[in-house]
């Protein structure tokens, strides 16, 4: 992997947080993901199951974690089953991890063979009760795709249909919203190699310049710097396709006079940036982009002071949108009589501003989490405000991460430039 090693105890820790949630007699599974083709003999670049790798810290496709925290053998209590790199292997693809390998990068002392795998299964599936399987259960999910994960868990219900079967889910959802030191550590790479792109674009964009050649900037600060890439397809929108909040064509010519939107976020170690910034192409804001950019700004410095413990997702969108208000009739795109005639439902600042202020970040860029649970110290979240006014063909979103502490929220983006004068400034110089 590209990525500097990870310290195991990382994983090793996570390991101890998740069975401790398990009931009594329980064994957990967790595959990694497939290796999804293109077309002929092409593959996709694999990426693995995130809750795999959190587990594990294993980046290699083909493997599976055992968890039996209540096996009589303390060997068979944690198990690694991995993939045996055969002569064919180390010809075509090069070696795969060995053993000893395994067991630095996992602190996993049992590892298996691949081949072993229904040998040793069979040995310990019938002293527990209960089968703990994954499955993706984020609320933005599209299972389109069979994927080994879900093979498996009907493989599994087939083979051993007497047993009790449990979601591991919640449980990853509730442990991996909490980041460990070691994650954050990952999470501020992964920013610092955003901002390094940022800045390298910054002195690049120009009247004339293609959003594709934009975005061929990025992914070499991103590869030069031990990313595997983009976190997401990124968005480089200019003039009116700014508007459309998930544009990823990136095809267009940047044009004098445009405003530039920049959704973009380095991977690192598999853990991820999200940053969005909204600059003009020409080096100089307008009077009127400007106005709205520093609206969009105040909602931001204010929307990210709400960060705090015991603050919720309900309380927190209900104050960003009065916020939101104020700012929209200050720029004279809302009236009293709009707000006082609005649908609570649909309030009428969602004509500008439609989408929501925050999301975990993560392993996943939009990572897990349950949107009802309280803020809490260890959460990172986005905050993203934006104003998109498609009349005008200006649309800004700005948009940061920040880790939630007991006290004030810690920006991991704080050095990337936001204000308005700075980003000119640098455009300039």
């Amino acid at each position: 992997m590209k990525y500097q090693p990870i310290d195991k105890n990382l994983f090793i820790k996570n390991r101890q947080k998740f069975v401790h949630n398990l009931k009594p007699s329980s064994i957990a599974l967790f595959k990694s993901n497939d290796i999804f083709p293109t077309n002929a003999d092409g593959v996709m670049p694999f990426r693995q199951n995130n809750d795999l790798f959190y587990l594990s810290g294993i980046d290699q496709e083909n493997s599976t974690l055992l968890l039996f925290p209540d096996a009589p053998d303390p060997k068979y209590r944690e198990i690694l089953f991995i993939q045996e790199t055969n002569e064919h292997i180390a010809i075509w693809e090069g070696q795969k991890l060995n053993k000893k390998q395994a067991e630095e990068i996992s602190g996993i002392a049992t590892i298996y063979w691949n081949t072993d795998f229904e040998s040793v299964l069979n040995i310990l599936i019938f002293e527990a009760h209960n089968i703990y399987l994954n499955s993706n259960e984020h609320t933005r999910r599209e299972n389109q795709v069979i994927t080994q994960e879900m093979r498996f868990s009907n493989w599994c219900k087939t083979q051993f249909p007497l047993h009790t079967f449990e979601r591991a889910a919640p449980i990853m959802h509730a442990l991996r919203a909490l980041k460990e030191p070691l994650e954050i550590e990952q999470l501020q790479t992964a920013c610092s190699i955003t901002e390094k792109a940022f800045r390298r674009i910054l002195k690049f964009i120009k009247p004339g310049v293609y959003e594709f050649e934009i975005e061929a900037e990025l992914w070499h600060e991103f590869i030069r710097n031990r990313s595997r890439g983009h976190a997401y397809q990124p968005i480089i929108a200019s003039g009116a396709d700014a508007c459309v909040l998930h544009y990823i064509s990136n095809e267009k010519m940047c044009k004098e006079g445009d405003l530039l939107l920049l959704d973009f976020g380095a991977e690192y170690a598999n853990y991820n940036a999200d940053l969005t910034r909204t600059i003009p192409v020409n080096g100089r804001y307008t009077e009127r982009q400007k106005a709205v950019y520093n609206a969009v700004l105040r909602v931001f410095k204010a929307a990210k002071a709400l960060l705090v413990p015991g603050n919720n997702f309900t309380a927190y969108n209900k104050e960003v949108g009065k916020l939101m208000e104020s700012e929209l009739k200050g720029l004279n795109l809302l009236s009293d009589t709009d707000i006082k005639k609005q649908n609570p439902a649909i309030p009428a600042y969602k004509k500008y501003f439609m989408h929501g202020i925050s999301h975990y970040l993560g392993l996943d860029v939009h990572d897990v989490g349950s949107r009802h649970r309280e803020f809490e110290a260890g959460m990172v979240f986005t905050c993203e405000p934006g104003i998109y006014i498609k009349e005008e063909g200006i649309g800004i979103r700005i948009e940061n991460d920040f880790l939630i502490t007991e006290n004030a929220p810690i920006d991991l983006m704080k050095n990337i430039p936001i204000e308005a004068n700075e980003i000119e400034d640098i455009m300039n110089s």
